[in-house]
């Protein structure tokens, strides 16, 4: 075990709703030594622009982000496209319920959100009545299915339908979106056929009645 291994520390942003990183993570860093920490990123929602710039800051002071911690799937959607270890919070906070299922996250639109931590095979559909998280990828042959969003910690390959029962705001987020086949509500489009820009996620959304293939935004997918 090296020298960096046995100090690293886990840093944490200050709650989104007390106080800006970009205001108080510089004194922060002035009282950390170089080496190696662990980002906890906590309830901030953050795309690959603001995780770059939050890596320039560590880098300029000698640090390095082993992994990257956060309540906000987004964020660590982003932090995955950027190649970052990543890991899901999933303790009790105050952002959520304290009646969580240990599969379901009760987010602060009230919506809910499955979880499910395994690569869908050839053959195998998922089929969810809210919004869903995938943490794999979804293969050839695979179908994955919700009544609200969808989100894939992972490769879409396969079929993937959001707002299954008509919902038009519904999203599609992959760190790589090649299906075979789109659908979002009533409609349905072919995957590109073209190699991702590196190090984005990409979603796929309803625009004037058509599905577009865009870099993920740094929005919430809704707000009740």
């Amino acid at each position: 075990m090296t020298d960096n291994q046995l100090e690293k520390q886990t840093i944490k942003l200050p709650s989104c709703r007390k106080a800006d990183w970009k205001n108080s993570l510089p004194l922060t860093i002035n009282k950390l030594r170089p080496g190696v920490i662990d980002l906890d990123c906590r309830d901030w929602l953050l795309g690959c622009r603001e995780l770059k710039q939050l890596n320039l800051l560590f880098q300029q002071a000698g640090i390095k982000i082993d992994i990257i911690k956060s309540n906000i799937t987004e964020t660590i959607i982003s932090a995955s496209a950027l190649g970052y270890q990543t890991y899901l919070n999933l303790e009790q906070s105050d952002d959520f319920s304290s009646e969580l299922g240990r599969n379901q996250l009760r987010l602060k639109n009230n919506s809910d959100v499955f979880f499910h931590q395994e690569t869908l095979r050839a053959g195998e559909h998922l089929e969810i009545e809210g919004d869903v998280l995938l943490l794999g990828d979804v293969n050839p042959g695979a179908r994955i299915s919700a009544r609200g969003n969808v989100m894939i910690w992972g490769r879409l390959r396969g079929i993937a339908h959001a707002g299954k029962d008509g919902d038009n705001s519904a999203k599609i987020i992959a760190l790589q979106l090649r299906p075979l086949q789109l659908r979002i509500a009533n409609e349905v489009a072919r995957g590109p056929k073209e190699a991702p820009e590196p190090g984005l996620a990409e979603e796929a959304y309803l625009d004037s009645g058509k599905i577009v293939i865009t870099p993920a935004s740094t929005k919430p997918f809704k707000a009740e």
